[in-house]
């Protein structure tokens, strides 16, 4: 190992030895399960958001077999407002694959649990690491943010080129009997220290020999080259009443927020009123000659999904005949927290008291 990978390694640890006082519930845990349950979480979700999830996975399902017998629909509800729900989806899938394949045991080999549904080479990484100390490198946000800052790396991370550098590097640097510290060590270093925003330097054990720092390229690295085409989508929900019961479905379709549920959905190219509704063949499918009072139209709210900006207005309408709905069911409105429904729904439902948690 060259001078600068030793300074880098020798000065990492002693940091987290020293001045390491980051906290979290799954910090220096051994059990693969729950290692595996808090990275999953984590996966797109700020650890101030997921720490309460894991928290509550744990409560509800302490082992993997638990998880594993437990119905998809109480799994999704308890997920529910993490989003990325194909996250969830993959979990359960996983859980599943251990109980029946590993008899409920944690697989302890790197290919194995590699191969786990949902599971890439950082997770993979992770729990090989921090459960079993096997010498696998790390290689997330933080981690690629520190490498390229430290070694002024300028290969843009989302490149073949870069992905193929950063871990060769990562895995040199690793020292193969402390892995499992090494690792939560560059990681909790980019979290509190080499941050993407106003990293502190100044503390930085590593300032002497940092190139970003020396050439003064913090801001600049890492680079990137793949910039996210954000799409806007206009979903126009109708909340359908009958007497005391509103109607649902679940989304089966191959797109965002699969197998959570949904009221009765116009999706429309643009932001729409609802005299324009009312005349879209879709509308008059979906009533026909019914007469119908309209209770409610609500302003348009907005959830921005990663590649996705989603804007959302609710339209509650009464009927006094039971239309006939395909692939819908009619739920009462205290049976709505049964189901698992999009972050934008259960805003509204919660703004409008339709829904207590």
């Amino acid at each position: 190992m060259g001078s600068a990978r030793l300074f880098f390694t020798e000065n990492l640890l002693e940091w987290n030895k020293e001045q390491n006082n980051r906290s979290m519930p799954w910090k220096n845990e051994k059990d693969p399960y729950k290692i595996w349950l808090s990275e999953i979480i984590l996966q797109q979700t700020r650890v101030e958001q997921g720490w309460p999830y894991y928290e509550r996975f744990i409560q509800y399902y302490p082992t993997v077999q638990q998880l594993a017998q437990a119905p998809e629909e109480e799994v999704f509800r308890l997920w529910q407002g993490l989003g990325y729900y194909a996250r969830c989806k993959n979990m359960l899938a996983a859980a599943r694959e251990i109980t029946n394949t590993y008899n409920g045991k944690f697989p302890d080999q790197y290919d194995q649990i590699k191969a786990l549904k949902g599971i890439g080479p950082y997770t993979a990484a992770a729990i090989a690491s921090f459960a079993f100390n096997l010498p696998h490198a790390v290689l997330d946000g933080n981690v690629f943010r520190v490498l390229s800052r430290f070694f002024g790396i300028d290969t843009p991370i989302d490149s073949t080129a870069g992905k193929k550098q950063f871990s060769e590097l990562a895995q040199a640097l690793l020292p193969a009997d402390k892995a499992n510290v090494y690792n939560q060590s560059i990681m909790d270093f980019g979290a509190v220290v080499c941050k993407p925003q106003a990293p502190n330097c100044d503390d930085c054990p590593l300032q002497r020999k940092c190139a970003a720092f020396n050439q003064n390229l913090i801001n600049l690295l890492p680079v990137k080259t793949k910039k996210i085409q954000v799409k806007k989508r206009y979903f126009n929900y109708i909340i359908l009443q009958h007497k005391n019961n509103i109607y649902i479905r679940k989304r089966t379709a191959s797109d965002i927020w699969q197998n959570l549920h949904e009221f009765i959905l116009m999706e429309t190219d643009n932001a729409t009123d609802f005299t324009a509704l009312q005349k879209d063949n879709r509308f008059r499918d979906l009533l026909g000659d019914l007469p119908f009072s309209i209770e409610k139209i609500s302003a348009l709210l907005k959830q921005q999904l990663t590649h996705q900006t989603i804007y959302s207005q609710f339209i509650t309408i009464k009927v006094s005949t039971a239309p006939a709905l395909h692939d819908y069911i009619a739920v009462s409105q205290k049976q709505l927290n049964n189901y698992a429904f999009p972050k934008t729904i259960t805003t509204y439902l919660e703004s409008n008291n339709l829904q207590l948690f």
